[in-house]
Formats: structure tokens, sequence, C-alpha cells
């Protein structure tokens, strides 16, 4: 007898269901369903609740404590011009490590139960539901929790002076990029280079998933060679 192949339900959560699929994840994931009105996740309201977040809400919440972050470092002697030029230096290493994610985390390939669904979790609701504009930005808490060990690191690296000025650039950067993503996929850009990103971007989503990992920048996909072909294709948002 042979075992019948499990399907997905869209009208019960997805997220204990999509493990299931195993090795047919993959395929599912990356079939998109272009709909503002995403998915519900978990079954409880409360885990539901923290599964969405407004876009405008990253910069209200993380924008003062990247001002409060460069402050502290000028007040501990370090000279406005040379905080301003560690923050830039930093947004700029931030969009590395923004295609590095993107391309060896958020699309990694994954099989089992677990793996599915924390890929899900990540990444993987963003493909297959990339409209949904209340999962497209990171909630606050999981970036709090992440902020933790990465101020640790920061700290042990690098002087105390020179620390929070770091922490605030890779926070900037953060919320650069959440907010650009946001922007190319329900934003209208009339003018370059904002339309270029958005049909970049698209481009990944409903062409060629597996080329344009950049998402405030194009740079890093030229250098590593993972630059799609030119394409007019234009998703609605």
């Amino acid at each position: 007898m042979v075992a019948k192949e499990f399907q997905v339900d869209l009208n019960k959560p997805l997220v204990c269901q999509v493990g299931q699929l195993e090795e047919a994840y993959q395929e599912w994931v990356h079939q998109p369903i272009v709909s503002k009105e995403g998915p519900r996740f978990f079954e409880n309201n409360f885990m539901e609740f923290l599964t969405r977040t407004l876009w405008w809400v990253i910069p209200i919440v993380w924008l003062p404590v990247v001002c409060w972050s460069a402050l502290i470092s000028i007040r501990m002697g370090m000279l406005p011009f040379r905080a301003a030029l560690l923050i830039m230096t930093g947004v700029l290493v931030w969009t590395l490590l923004e295609y590095t994610l993107h391309r060896f985390l958020f699309h990694m390939k994954t099989k089992s139960y677990w793996a599915n669904t924390f890929h899900y979790l990540l990444h993987g609701c963003h493909h297959k539901h990339p409209m949904d504009g209340l999962r497209l930005v990171f909630p606050p808490a999981a970036t709090a929790i992440l902020c933790v060990p990465l101020w640790g690191l920061i700290r042990l690296l690098s002087t105390p002076a020179s620390a929070p000025a770091i922490f605030a650039s890779g926070l900037l950067g953060y919320v650069m990029y959440d907010c650009t993503h946001y922007y190319l996929h329900h934003g209208s850009p009339s003018r370059e280079p904002a339309r270029h990103l958005k049909r970049y971007h698209l481009n990944h989503h409903f062409k060629i998933q597996t080329k344009g990992f950049g998402i405030t920048s194009s740079l890093w996909d030229i250098v590593f060679g993972t630059l799609p072909p030119a394409t007019n294709t234009q998703k609605s948002s």
C-alpha cells in the first residue's frame, strides 16, 4: 500500500504542518501565494500575535537605541566624525552580513520535521506568502533577544568607547534593511534606484530564487556571482 503524500491545509495553522512535508517542503515553500492576507501560524492567539509586526514599529523601537548608543561613544571621548565614520563602515559591513545570512541561512535546504519548521518560521513563510505585510519585518522581541549576545561579542572584540558605536552601526543597518525590504514589496517607487531594487527583489521571489540575495544593495551579488539576469517582470503589490 502506497502512503498518501501529505497535503498542507491552508485553512489551518501552518507551523505544525510544514514539517510533515519532509523532502517535498522545498518545492512547496518556493511556490508563492500572492495575497496580502497571510495565513495563520499558531492555534494559540498570543503566539500568533507575536508573529505579526507592523513595519513602522521597527524604526520607532530601534532608531532611538541607535542614537543613544552612538551618543554613549561620543560621551566616552570618541570624536563625532569618527563615530559617524565607524557607523557608516558598519552599515556597509551589514550589507555583507545581510547577503550572507540570506544566501546561506535563509535559503538552506531542509527536509526533516524540525528543520522544515525552523526554516519556515525564519524565512520560508516569506517566500510562500511574499506579500504578507505583517510578516515582512523581524519582530522586535526576537531582535532584542539576538541583540544580547551580539552586544556581548562586540564588547569582547572592541574598546569600551567604540563598542556602542559599532552596535549602533549594526542596528542601523538592520533597520535600513527591514524598512527597505517592506518598501520593495509594498511601495510603488517611481524613480531609480528604488525601481530597480523592487524589480530586482521581486525577480528573486517570482523568477530565480537561487540568485539575487541582496536586499538593500546588489553589490555582493555582483561580487560573488549571484546576480540574476535582467528582467522586466514586476508583480503588483
